[in-house]
């Protein structure tokens, strides 16, 4: 399905929702807040462009995208996950072994009567990538300067897993989630719909996704996040392929450019199924689908504890909160509606699965919701499915 029309003005919002992957490995570091009027002196541009330089890959074919991205289309042997010591000699697997027993690539089930299943991006409009590469989004000089420092670019600041206790400064999560902790997991799934909410401040994100954890911060901790988030470009483990790690093997899906088309609210609905699992017949490698399409995967040696399995998997939202002026950010959840509202008018997860051993199973079993500030932001348990959203500042949240 091709991407709505719109005038030159739409495609260059500085508001993109996009595709996203992360995963962190212990030891992790927190960083202050961002500062984008920073001033880099003579020393910092070098660092700005040695990093650019090792970010933007050699390009066979490069791609302007009418939103002002551009794509560049890299040698699937020469993209950024073999910068990683534990790659360097590393063989890409371009499938995996096998597949789950109950695992299906059927277009997901209606869910809706205006359920709508495709989604492309805007570059597609003016080219592809050639047989042999993967789509990057170039990062560019501005993308380094706003990150406030080199170093930060790229890199999630604040740890995101809403169940652990820290001396991080977690008070800028909010979060409206829906888990299950069970011995072992190999895997989990979810139908998400999209939305594209509005975010308050440039450095503030919204985002809805998935978590495969195992481990407890301060400790020995692995996690694979993956979702869309809408957070005005300012990308914050490591996201997408910006650190190496994440072997990306598909040739149509550029990670953390933008995709589209959204939902609409009381309008039609665009929903993806998210997969996550480990090829445990296999080399043991985290695998990535969204859909049909088979995107990559995370290398089980990347991993401590993960490479063998998971013990916590979730499910919701996230948004970042900087209380600007001493108020609560207008940040919004899903679509910036309530849980209460329902169906066509709130973000959705349905179709929840956990792979179990080599079976998915339906999930949750013993299911444990969690929401920081439910004036604000809600979840709505529905029995296998549940509802999430809310606007950020309103009269019962200051």
């Amino acid at each position: 399905m091709a991407p709505p029309c719109g005038s030159e003005r739409r495609w260059s919002r500085a508001v993109k929702m996009t595709f996203y992957c992360l995963f962190f490995l212990i030891p992790m570091s927190s960083a202050g807040n961002r500062n984008i009027n920073t001033i880099f002196g003579k020393k910092q541009k070098l660092e700005v462009q040695q990093q650019l330089k090792r970010l933007n890959k050699p390009a066979l074919k490069s791609i302007e995208s009418p939103d002002g991205d551009i794509i560049d289309c890299v040698d699937i042997y020469k993209q950024p996950a073999f910068d990683h010591p534990l790659l360097k000699n590393h063989t890409i697997q371009m499938r995996p072994s096998s597949y789950p027993e109950g695992f299906s690539f059927d277009e997901i089930n209606d869910v809706s009567s205006n359920f709508e299943p495709e989604f492309t991006q805007p570059w597609h409009l003016n080219g592809r990538c050639p047989e042999g590469t993967i789509p990057i989004r170039r990062t560019k000089e501005e993308d380094l300067l706003r990150a406030g420092s080199v170093a930060n670019f790229g890199r999630k600041k604040y740890h995101t897993n809403p169940h652990t206790q820290s001396n991080i400064n977690l008070d800028i999560h909010e979060y409206a989630t829906y888990s299950e902790t069970w011995d072992k997991y190999y895997g989990m799934t979810a139908d998400m719909n999209l939305w594209n909410p509005y975010t308050q401040e440039e450095n503030e994100f919204s985002n809805s996704q998935l978590w495969v954890v195992k481990g407890e911060y301060g400790q020995d901790l692995d996690t694979i996040e993956v979702g869309a988030m809408d957070d005005a470009y300012q990308s914050t483990g490591c996201y997408n392929l910006l650190c190496p790690g994440f072997v990306h093997v598909d040739k149509e899906i550029a990670l953390g450019a933008t995709v589209t088309p959204y939902s609409k609210y009381g309008g039609n609905q665009y929903a993806l199924k998210f997969y996550i699992w480990k090829d445990v017949n296999g080399r043991g490698n985290w695998w990535m689908n969204i859909n049909n399409r088979v995107f990559g995967y995370w290398p089980s040696s990347l991993f401590s504890i993960l490479s063998d399995s998971a013990s916590t998997v979730r499910w919701g939202g996230e948004i970042i909160n900087y209380n600007s002026g001493g108020q609560h950010t207008t940040t919004q959840m899903g679509s910036g509606h309530f849980a209460e509202e329902g169906p066509d008018k709130a973000s959705f997860f349905k179709n929840l699965n956990v792979i179990d051993g080599k079976q998915i199973q339906r999930a949750p079993r013993d299911p444990e919701i969690s929401m920081t500030k439910p004036n604000c932001y809600t979840i709505k348990d529905y029995g296998g499915f549940f509802y999430l959203g809310g606007p950020g500042r309103n009269p019962n949240c200051p």
